[in-house]
This record gives structure tokens, sequence and C-alpha cells, in this order.
């Protein structure tokens, strides 16, 4: 298929395009690296009237390392991220699930706001977002502009908090401090680049004992957003993370899930395809900590 007619305009400046999104609002949408949003419109899921191309804003490609976090512009192509020379010491878990992302082609053109912003449940980028708890960045001509959490940015399949009239143009990604940090990503696709089944994604960080001190771990592609367990992993601190352990956690949190059935999968082995890789993400993730801790 061809996608529907459409008009469209190149932005020139941030301001331009939300002065653009301010007049059409929901007839039109943003494009910039188009890796998702492109396929959709082939497919009709998606018939924008006006095509608006903030690809080439610099104002939004800005990569900015502090000691608390890395700021990154929407605009940022994940390439330029997957091979930031920062990337593996400030923000492990992002480098390693960019290695699950799409192909090589993909990741050259494609965003990492845009991966937000398209919301697909088995996102890695999205399921990274949340277990890290990244804070975004949303603005509109009317409005000005306002932050949000990823817990409440994702809302549903495809679906976000931003609005009509807004823009995604900056998100914060918090640097964990400290030493004896682990992470881990786990992901089962039926071909490589290609839509997850299931995965998981988990940060921890223990003190020279080994005991837990700080964790963070979620799953993807099981529910209708990118899941993260909080309350969850906050029980696990104080403790040394044995196999019983991570498998009694994994188990409880797949049983939290909703994931759907398709001709790839059931439900019920999508939950329990998330708690294997849930398990092994935790025990790598612990292994690289207790690893680093006797160094």
């Amino acid at each position: 298929m061809k996608a529907a007619p459409f008009d469209y305009i190149k932005a020139d400046s941030l301001t331009h395009a939300l002065e653009t999104l301010g007049e059409y609002g929901g007839d039109a949408k943003l494009i910039a690296g188009g890796q998702s949003l492109v396929p959709m419109m082939a497919m009709r899921l998606a018939r924008p009237t006006w095509l608006v191309d903030i690809n080439r804003l610099d104002s939004l490609k800005n990569i900015q390392v502090g000691t608390d976090h890395v700021h990154l512009g929407a605009g940022v192509r994940q390439r330029d991220l997957e091979f930031h020379p920062q990337l593996a010491s400030h923000l492990p878990l992002v480098g390693q699930g960019l290695k699950w992302v799409g192909h090589e082609q993909t990741r050259n053109r494609g965003t990492v706001g845009g991966s937000l912003v398209h919301a697909d449940p088995s996102a890695e980028l999205a399921l990274s977002a949340m277990v890290l708890d990244v804070t975004l960045t949303l603005q509109s001509k009317a409005e000005g502009a306002r932050t949000l959490q990823a817990a409440d940015f994702f809302l549903g399949p495809m679906f976000t908090a931003v609005g009509d009239t807004e823009v995604l143009t900056d998100m914060s990604w918090p640097i964990w401090q400290g030493e004896h940090i682990g992470s881990a990503f786990e992901e089962t696709a039926i071909r490589k680049g290609d839509f997850a089944m299931a995965s998981a994604a988990c940060q921890i960080q223990t003190n020279a004992d080994g005991v837990i001190s700080r964790l963070s771990f979620g799953m993807g592609g099981v529910d209708g957003t990118p899941l993260a367990f909080p309350q969850l992993a906050n029980t696990l601190v104080g403790q040394k993370l044995t196999a019983e352990l991570a498998q009694a956690t994994a188990h409880q949190a797949a049983q939290t899930s909703q994931p759907g059935s398709d001709m790839h999968a059931t439900a019920a082995y999508r939950k329990h395809l998330a708690e294997i890789l849930l398990s092994r993400a935790l025990l790598s993730a612990y292994a690289q900590a207790v690893g680093a801790s006797r160094a």
C-alpha cells in the first residue's frame, strides 16, 4: 500500500514546528527519523493531513553528559547514542538495549525521542526509560514546557501523554553514582531485529559484600506499556540475590503482566518467557555488580 495523500512542511525551527502543530493539531504528525511513522502511513494505520519534518532541527540533537544525568534532545539518532564514547559507563543499560533495536540501518535514521513517542510496548528504549525512570520534557506554543516521568508518559499501546500540539523536546536519563553497578538486557524475538516477543531489563547496585543497595527492573512486550516494578524491587534491597530469589521475583512480576496472544505466541507463553528473561537479567546484572565489587 501507499500512504494516503498529505501535505508536507519542513520546520526550520522548533518555534515553527510548535506553531504548525498549534494550527493543525491532531491533523498533523511530526517526523524525524520516520522509522516508525512511515511504515504506519504506508499501511494507512496513520493518516496525517500534514507531515511536519523536524529532522533538521539541531536544537533537538544535543547530547550533554552531566554528573547525575545524560541530557538528550529528542532528535538524537539512536546510532549516535549507541556509539557515544561515554554511553557504556554512564548508561550501560541503554547501550545493552540499543543492540536489540531493529537493524543498523534503522538505528542510523531512528531517533531516541521518536521511539519513545511511538510507544510500542515491546520497544527497547521505552523499557529502558521505564526502568531508569527517565524525565521527559514536552513543549507546546500555548502551554509552554512541562515534564513527566516515564511512568506517566506511556499510557497504552502506541499511546502517550503527548498532546496534539506538543513536541517531546528533551529527556533526562539518570546516571547511577558509585561502584558495584551491573545491568542486563534480555530479549527474545522470532528473528534478529524483529519486535520482541518479550524482553527484560535490570540495573542493580550492591555494596562491597554483594548486598543489594539499589535495584530497578522491568519487562517489555507483555502488557499495553513497558512495565517497571519499583515496589517489588525495593523488597530485595538489603539482600543478596540467589537463583531462587531471582526466580521467585521474576515469577511474581510476570504474574502481574497482561500479554496478548497472536500467531507467534500465546499470552501464557509470553508470560512464561518474560519470567525466564527477567530471572536471567537479574542474575546477570547481579553477577556484574558483585564481580565489580571484587575486582
